[in-house]
């Protein structure tokens, strides 16, 4: 450390020549080099050394991955393990991880005002059309993705048309307007196919409003993804 502060004086201080400096204080040029370009004094770095953990770790990762869940104490009693048990647990929790399956019922959030699902609910049975008709017209669901307020509402048929007077009135219901709308590959709204969309039923891939809005906006995004809120709606509905 001595000699990393004179050689840096005398080089920076005095002016000193690299070979001037060497011949004064009997070191070798990479040693003035390195002194000159390192802004810190050489400090002595032990080399790490691995851990007993490290002979053992092909068995933890074993047994983790058949049993993701086994209890720490439990896998040090399979592998024989005898020393701390800090150090052991750090290693586990380390590698546990690797081995958990992903959570199939992760929960997506929403923002406010971002979107809405929708998507179209059979009844189950007959329902009366009026003058002596029945049939089993479709019902246009759409849920907040955000608050999960459902709205519906029964419409003649699951032609673009009638959808997009379901939308409207749906819409007008709630008095605010959603940036996207989401639809599950409804023939009537659009399909996407090939990573392209194929045919949009609003005559294309935004839906406009009509000129009196709730809230003026430049229009609807349609989006083509899953409509899970809407389906979990359909208990509520039969």
């Amino acid at each position: 450390m001595e000699d990393w502060a004179e050689i840096r004086r005398l080089h920076r201080a005095e002016r000193m020549a690299i070979k001037a400096i060497c011949r004064r204080l009997g070191v070798s040029r990479n040693t003035v080099r390195k002194a000159v370009a390192s802004h810190e004094p050489p400090r002595y770095q032990r080399a790490a050394k691995g851990s007993f953990v490290d002979a053992v770790e092909p068995q933890i990762r074993a047994l983790l991955a058949e049993f993701p869940d086994m209890p720490t104490t439990v896998i040090m009693e399979r592998v024989g393990w005898t020393r701390g048990k800090t150090v052991f647990a750090d290693r586990v929790q380390q590698l546990r991880p690797l081995f958990r399956r992903p959570d199939p019922a992760q929960r997506t959030e929403y923002l406010p005002g971002e979107l809405a699902q929708c998507d179209l609910w059979f009844p189950p049975a007959d329902v009366p059309l009026g003058f002596g008709q029945v049939g089993r017209p479709p019902v246009l669901v759409m849920v907040s993705g955000y608050s999960r307020w459902l709205s519906a509402v029964m419409i003649p048929s699951r032609q673009s048309p009638d959808l997009l007077a379901g939308h409207w009135t749906l819409i007008s219901g709630w008095g605010r307007v959603p940036k996207a709308l989401v639809w599950d590959n409804e023939s009537g709204v659009g399909q996407w196919r090939a990573g392209r969309i194929d045919r949009c039923g609003c005559g294309s891939q935004r839906c406009c409003q009509p000129r009196r809005s709730p809230r003026p906006t430049s229009g609807v995004r349609v989006h083509w993804g899953r409509s899970g809120g809407s389906a979990r709606a359909y208990g509520h509905l039969g």
